[in-house]
């Protein structure tokens, strides 16, 4: 027997005025797995992602995590359930006024009554975890390169020890080789830490290296399912998505397994 969904969304309904963007959207993510999902401009990633992150509320249908409907909990109940979740957005997000180590204990702080000592124990330990200096704990934001920002917006989003990880466009921006060095160490710290990632992102080389499986967003619907059914999926959008000239060395990675 299968164990149960760790996020389930069901009947999800998202509109704004009279544009639906999601029409009775059904989706699960399975414990462990890493889930990308994609979908052309206006497909309402962002807004499916805030939804279930509990950010916002679908005008119809409900997000239950580890089997609790978020759509109808209080903040105070709400606050409790993002205890075990991390999020890193497309642009870091980080305070630009707080040091990279100041930014990582935030989210500690907001839930533990830790020593100075134990938050500068845990810091260390979250940087060497996604592969950045010590030292990078005392730069400002701005003093990063956008890689290093990438990281140190992971290293947060791993403060708490989550069991689930949600990645908003994680490589965008990064160049070929530190788009595919940080793919590696998601992938890492997802058989490492055992968590199970939900990931926004367009790229088809992450999608490939990262993801056991991939949600679809088109005609305000999901399709889900692994990377090579997607692939021979009849949808006009689907096929010049993945067989469009950016996506023939995906394919050629996929035929290649």
């Amino acid at each position: 027997m299968s164990a149960p969904p760790i996020i389930s969304v069901r009947g999800v309904t998202n509109r704004f005025g009279q544009q639906v963007v999601h029409d009775a959207v059904d989706l699960d993510v399975r414990p462990g797995e890493v889930l990308g999902i994609v979908g052309g401009s206006g497909s309402g990633k962002s807004v499916l992602l805030r939804t279930m992150l509990g950010l916002h509320r679908p005008n119809a249908g409900e997000v239950r995590i580890q089997d609790k409907d978020i759509t109808r909990m209080s903040d105070s109940e709400l606050l409790a359930v993002k205890r075990n979740y991390g999020v890193t957005f497309q642009h870091g997000a980080l305070f630009s006024s707080l040091s990279v180590a100041e930014n990582i204990q935030l989210p500690i702080r907001e839930y533990f009554a830790a020593s100075e000592s134990a938050l500068e124990a845990l810091t260390e330990l979250r940087l060497r975890m996604v592969g950045l200096p010590v030292e990078a704990g005392a730069k400002l934001p701005s003093q990063l390169s956008g890689g290093m920002v990438k990281r140190a917006a992971l290293a947060r989003a791993l403060a708490l020890d989550p069991t689930l990880l949600f990645l908003d466009e994680p490589t965008a921006g990064l160049d070929p080789i530190s788009a595919a060095s940080f793919d590696d160490l998601v992938s890492y710290l997802h058989r490492s830490l055992k968590l199970t990632v939900v990931m926004i992102t367009h790229d088809l080389d992450t999608l490939i290296a990262t993801c056991n499986r991939v949600a679809v967003l088109v005609d305000r619907k999901i399709v889900v399912d692994t990377l090579e059914a997607i692939m021979n999926h009849p949808h006009p959008w689907i096929r010049e998505y993945f067989h469009g000239p950016r996506a023939r060395a995906a394919q050629t990675a996929v035929d290649g397994r």
